[in-house]
């Protein structure tokens, strides 16, 4: 059996009203999952469990009661915890094309003719689109992860290949 892994899932913000309801900063692509009703997450800092209640959108924003922050001093208590859920490591999301962080990181990069140019170090989730920060063993560089750029992920194999475009490795010339 496959060992669970842990996720951060949500940051808790600031109490909203008196009853012990909080905002949360989401950091994942499955809050419907992840915030269902009687989900347990774990805060990363000191392993206290918090059940969730209920979760709903208030003004873009979610705002979550959990059973154990029953008032407003609770939950702005609670204020900066960071959530972690355990989740099966071969969980994959619904579209075939979509990728969890945990699944990309440290990933070998490989250029369009299959050499070995350095490994998914980060992903950052831009406004415009998500971008790998692949650490070449010189320095970090930025690419957008979109299939123009990044036509090939295999999982199995344990890397990723670029597409032949200039700039994505190496500066070009002035």
């Amino acid at each position: 059996m496959v060992e669970p892994v842990e996720v951060v899932v949500a940051t808790i913000g600031r109490a909203h009203g008196l009853r012990g309801e909080v905002s949360i900063e989401c950091r994942t692509d499955e809050p419907e999952r992840r915030f269902a009703p009687g989900q347990v997450l774990r805060a990363e800092a000191d392993s206290r469990t918090f059940t969730i209640e209920s979760c709903r959108n208030h003004a873009g924003r979610l705002l979550i009661r959990f059973q154990e922050l029953r008032d407003r001093t609770a939950a702005e208590a609670a204020g900066g915890l960071v959530l972690v859920t355990r989740v099966d490591p071969d969980e994959r999301p619904a579209e075939a094309d979509e990728f969890f962080d945990r699944q990309l990181m440290g990933l070998r990069v490989l250029d369009d003719a299959g050499s070995d140019v350095g490994l998914v170090a980060g992903v950052l989730h831009l406004p415009a689109q998500d971008v790998l920060e692949v650490d070449t063993g010189k320095e970090l560089r930025l690419i957008p992860f979109v299939a123009a750029l990044v036509p090939q992920v295999d999982l199995a194999a344990g890397h990723l290949r670029l597409a032949a475009v200039g700039g994505l490795l190496e500066d070009e010339p002035e």
